[in-house]
C-alpha cells in the first residue's frame, strides 16, 4: 500500500487479563487489510505500517480493526514518521534522556488547553520533571512510575483527553523502526 509510514500507539493493551492483542496476530490482519510493510515492537500495542491515511481517519480504522478482528476495544493514537521525528528531536528534556531509564513521553489525541499546559509545566513535581509540547508530555521519572506525581497530574482525567505512555526507548526505538 502506497502512503506514509505512520506509528500508531494502541492504548491499554496487553497490560493484564483484557484487551490482549498478539502481536503476530495483529501484523497479519493488518497486513491482510492491506497496510504495508507491518512491523511491531514489544507487547505493549506498538504498529508501524504504511498507508495512505492519516491522524483521525486511520485512528477510527484500527480502532475498529481491533474491535471487529480481534474483540479489542481500545483508542489508537496515530503519528506519522516526521510527526515522531519532531517528538525526538523536540525533547526538552535532553540531558534526563542521557541519563537512561526515567524518560517518558505521554502522546496526546489533541493539545492540551493553555492553561492546563501552563500548570503543568509550572508543577512542582521534583525530583520529577513535566514539560508539555503539543501533542505530547514529556516525563522525567527517576523514581519510576509507581507512587510518582507527575503521572497523577497527567492522568487522562485531568488531561481531558485520551492518552497513552512510552518510555523514551520505545519512541526512539520505533523511530528507528519507522526508517527501516
Amino acid at each position: 500500500m502506497a502512503g506514509k509510514r505512520q506509528i500508531a500507539l494502541l492504548r491499554a493493551v496487553n497490560l493484564g487479563p483484557t484487551n490482549k492483542v498478539p502481536m503476530q496476530q495483529l501484523r497479519e490482519v493488518l497486513t491482510g487489510l492491506g497496510y504495508g510493510d507491518v512491523r511491531t515492537l514489544a507487547t505493549s500495542g506498538n504498529v508501524v505500517l504504511t498507508s495512505p491515511m492519516q491522524g483521525a481517519r486511520l485512528e477510527r480504522e484500527l480502532e475498529e480493526v481491533l474491535a471487529v478482528r480481534l474483540g479489542v476495544e481500545t483508542r489508537v493514537l496515530v503519528r506519522t514518521r516526521r510527526e515522531l521525528a519532531e517528538v525526538v528531536d523536540r525533547n526538552p528534556l535532553v540531558e534526563q534522556a542521557a541519563r537512561g531509564k526515567g524518560l517518558h513521553v505521554t502522546f496526546l489525541t489533541d493539545a492540551l488547553r493553555a492553561e492546563l499546559t501552563r500548570e503543568l509545566n509550572a508543577a512542582d513535581v521534583e525530583p520529577e520533571r513535566i514539560a508539555v509540547r503539543g501533542r505530547e508530555i514529556y516525563l522525567w521519572l527517576p523514581e519510576g512510575q509507581q507512587r510518582s506525581q507527575a503521572v497523577r497530574l497527567t492522568a487522562d482525567r485531568n488531561l481531558e483527553v485520551t492518552s497513552t505512555r512510552r518510555t523514551w526507548n520505545v519512541v526512539t526505538k520505533l523511530l528507528a523502526l519507522a526508517d527501516g
